[in-house]
């Protein structure tokens, strides 16, 4: 892989440089610690009995054969703990235990602790289970029909924390969402309009591909109080979850501190702290568990299948003038992993699509189905929205006669106007970005055998309300202490680098870690691409408040790693500190809300577009991916080397989406790809050569005019393949991943020739 970063923006002085990671010579070296890695006096190891058929009654479990494994020391059932326990983000709709039926393969029937991992798990297949099969809706339509078994008949009395859940036309659907922009009544426009498009697409079920499992570890001191170190990205959201789960009181639960080993998305639902937390109320000792690789691949959190049909009226000039999108997503047994409330993937289900469409009506819905439960992904609703849309548009400008590029520089968002979603975009950059995109293609059309394809996509800045404590120790140094887990994003960097900047301090007198729920303030954890926006801008605001402690004890004002008196006199900074400081640290709470925009703090979004040269063996479907480029919409740049490490990590996680990840469902309702010789993921071979070009936003929210980066870069990799791979071959596919058994069995297919 080759990357070549065009006009990189870089603020001066510490933030001109590369940054080291705060975390990095712990993670090279074995040091960091990972929940895995946690090891606790007299700890006990936990495993499960899970449901080997999707949707059925249990009539009886009789753990007596588990209960007599050596180093067995409990086995526990909903009847031990209740069967009134479910978790989730904001529907609590997953039971600990399942008390009455299972609702999906890989559904939890009983739990067992031992001295063994090996013991806990020969009990865990001793335990017998008795089921009564009922039918099995795998897919949105049969959960749709009329006659469909209800898989939740008694929703209506699940804990939901927000404010009012959403309607529901049929009892399996999870949520849905309508959003309509200008007249409600579209037909009379499409009855009038100069051409009328509409298409179908399709996307499957993916894992978020990191490598280090879900892991638990749950111990309960002589204080009773309950300590958790878990992979959840929002530690402070866990405490929360557990509080309402078991009862304990929220000053008596203790979420630890450790990283994580890879996110994407996937870890902001756990589900083993609740049964480790029984487990080890039931025993008096610690418990931990960790998944094994099919365990996560069957039972974990994926990305939302999807069924999405759009429809859009242009007039003569190719301008939209309305537009009409059903969205159907299998949500699985459980809408527990989704914290929206919605119950949708992303905020609503949809994608900030950032074209101007005057007349819009969006019907989203995600349906329960007896399979693994979807919950946000990287760019949740991002992927397959875009998939759809940016296919859409090369049909559309195709059929018209308009090269696709200026179709969408027609059509794209500018300021004053809104998105499809009817969202207000602060300084739009999707024009900016299309031109840098037609420079490029310009000066490097396809090579002989290949062609060009392309797509843009937008991504706004996720909120948030966080707080970080900062402390000027009498040594001279400043110790930082973060809420948000580190999950590979490098947050404390971020941190330390905006803290030295805006205080004026070397980078080496900055030292920033997390903490625990207990000695961390409140945050709402990693996700959404947030983390740069509001940790940042509460590090800057925790400086501000430093240096303005400094001198209204001293007069001193800090510059540049010095002091300065009010005469201007320079003062050693070891003095200016013990001065300032009396022998006694100072303390002060940066705080940043950054969950309210208005007009003198609009939201940020950003615009990124793909354009992939592609060459195809038409005898065979293979196909290469012989040049690429990646053109984003960025704002001053706090972690240069992890800022393009996101970009490039985002759009090869979007190769691995496009090209080899599935997760299929046989009719029985069984994943197919349950170890990673199934379930492929990109290795370093598969990385085509891929060029990026950075176009400068006129200014953004974050803390020195930053943006987003963590998920701008996925989304509109697969469109851009598709439409490279029709426009050399002529035959589109509506679905991915993209492979050559699918495309040369449509060119078999086109061709009318047997395969």
């Amino acid at each position: 892989m080759t990357s070549t970063i065009a006009a990189p923006r870089r603020g001066d002085g510490i933030l001109a440089t590369d940054e080291i990671r705060v975390e990095g010579r712990d993670k090279v070296s074995g040091k960091m610690k990972y929940t895995a890695d946690v090891h606790l006096p007299n700890m006990l190891w936990a495993a499960f009995t899970t449901s080997p058929v999707a949707h059925a009654r249990i009539v009886r479990i009789d753990t007596s054969a588990a209960k007599r494994v050596p180093g067995v020391h409990a086995v526990l059932t909903s009847a031990d703990i209740g069967p009134g326990k479910r978790s989730g983000r904001m529907l609590y709709d997953l039971p600990v235990l399942a008390y009455d039926k299972v609702l999906y393969i890989g559904d939890r029937v009983a739990a067992v602790a031992a001295e063994t991992r090996e013991a806990a798990e020969e009990a865990a297949r001793l335990v017998e289970v008795e089921y009564e099969d009922l039918p099995v809706v795998i897919d949105v339509a049969s959960a749709l029909a009329p006659s469909a078994p209800v898989l939740h008949p008694d929703l209506s009395s699940y804990f939901y924390a927000g404010k009012t859940p959403p309607k529901r036309v049929h009892p399996n659907v999870q949520g849905s969402t309508l959003v309509t922009k200008g007249d409600a009544n579209l037909e009379p426009i499409f009855a009038g309009a100069h051409r009328v498009y509409e298409h179908r697409f399709t996307t499957p079920r993916q894992h978020a591909g990191y490598i280090e499992t879900h892991a638990s570890t749950v111990w309960i001191d002589g204080d009773g109080v309950v300590h958790v170190w878990t992979v959840n990205k929002q530690p402070f959201s866990v405490r929360q979850w557990m509080s309402n789960v078991t009862g304990v009181p929220l000053e008596k639960i203790i979420v630890e501190s450790a990283a994580i080993g890879g996110d994407f998305g996937g870890k902001g639902l756990t589900i083993d702290e609740f049964a480790c937390y029984y487990l080890a109320k039931a025993t008096g000792r610690p418990v931990k568990h960790v998944y094994s690789y099919v365990e996560e691949l069957q039972a974990s959190s994926v990305r939302h299948q999807a069924d999405i049909t759009l429809r859009t009226a242009v007039d003569a000039h190719g301008k939209f003038l309305a537009h009409e999108s059903k969205v159907l997503y299998n949500g699985g047994a459980y809408a527990a992993g989704k914290p929206a409330p919605s119950l949708l993937p992303g905020a609503t289900g949809y994608a900030t699509v950032g074209y101007q469409v005057p007349h819009v009506r969006l019907d989203v819905q995600s349906v329960y189905t007896n399979s693994i439960p979807g919950a946000h992904v990287r760019a949740p609703a991002d992927v397959q929205v875009f998939f759809a849309w940016e296919q859409h548009v090369d049909l559309i400008a195709a059929d018209l006669g308009i090269d696709a590029l200026e179709f969408r520089m027609l059509n794209i968002v500018r300021e004053g106007e809104t998105a499809v979603t009817d969202e207000a975009i602060h300084e739009p950059q999707g024009y900016a970005v299309l031109e840098a995109l037609k420079r490029d293609r310009e000066q490097r059309p396809a090579r002989p055998g290949g062609a060009w394809g392309m797509a843009i996509v937008c991504r706004h800045t996720g909120g948030g309300k966080t707080a970080i404590d900062a402390t000027l120790r009498v040594d001279g140094t400043i110790e930082i202490v973060c809420g948000v887990p580190d999950q590979g994003s490098g947050a404390y960097t971020v941190a330390q680098r905006v803290f030295a900047a805006s205080f004026g301090v070397g980078l080496e007198r900055v030292l920033c870690h997390g903490g625990s729920t207990h000695d961390a303030k409140q945050d709402p954890g990693s996700g959404g691409s947030r983390v740069t926006y509001i940790v940042g801008n509460a590090a800057s605001v925790a400086a501000g408040l430093l240096a303005a402690e400094i001198k209204q004890r001293t007069g001193l004002v800090i510059e540049a790693g010095r002091f300065a008196d009010a005469n201007g006199r320079s003062v050693p900074y070891d003095e200016g500190v013990a001065r300032a400081t009396g022998g006694k640290p100072i303390h002060v709470v940066g705080e940043y809300d950054g969950t309210q925009h208005d007009a003198a703090h609009p939201a940020d979004y950003s615009f990124s577009a793909f354009a992939f040269d592609v060459a195809v063996d038409r005898d065979t479907g293979a196909f290469e991916l012989r040049d690429g480029v990646l053109v984003a919409d960025v704002g001053r740049i706090i972690n240069p080397l992890g800022h393009q490490g996101q970009l490039d990590g985002g759009w090869i996680y979007g190769l691995g989406s496009t090209t080899m990840e599935e997760m299929p469902i046989d009719e029985s309702g069984k994943l197919t790809s349950l170890s990673l010789g199934d379930y492929k993921i990109p290795t370093m071979k598969d990385i085509p050569p891929m060029r990026t070009i950075l176009v400068e936003a006129p200014s953004a929210g974050g803390p020195y005019g930053s943006k987003m980066a963590g998920e701008l870069s996925n989304s509109g990799v697969g469109p851009a393949i598709i439409n490279a791979v029709a426009n050399a071959t002529g035959v589109r596919l509506h679905e991915f991943p993209i492979t050559a058994e699918r495309i040369y069995a449509a060119l078999e297919m086109r061709d009318g020739r047997d395969l």
